[in-house]
């Protein structure tokens, strides 16, 4: 079986950039780290994207296992991803995209 392609929404990449950028302020190796978790976390969800659980009514979330961010995602033709969301900090924000 062919996995799906991955689609960003034009924010979620601002997400991630914004995310790096508060950690490459701190720590270029956490910065360095946040990135590998992230690309880790992209393999993971293209290679079983049902796997992952529901979040909302047509959403599902891969949680960073080493840092406070999820993946959110919707499976339609393509694997959207919609969000890279701090877990604590403004809540939903994403569910307009």
């Amino acid at each position: 079986m062919k996995s799906k392609d991955l689609r960003f929404h034009e924010e979620a990449i601002l997400d991630a950039g914004a995310a790096k950028e508060w950690y490459l302020e701190r720590s270029p190796q956490a910065a360095t780290s946040f990135i590998a978790e992230l690309e880790r976390g992209l393999t993971r969800i293209q290679e079983a994207p049902h796997r992952w659980p529901k979040f909302g009514e047509a959403s599902r979330r891969f949680v960073m296992p080493r840092f406070p961010f999820s993946i959110i995602f919707r499976i339609t033709n393509d694997i959207e991803i919609v969000a890279v969301a701090h877990d604590k900090r403004r809540p939903g924000f994403w569910r307009s995209r």
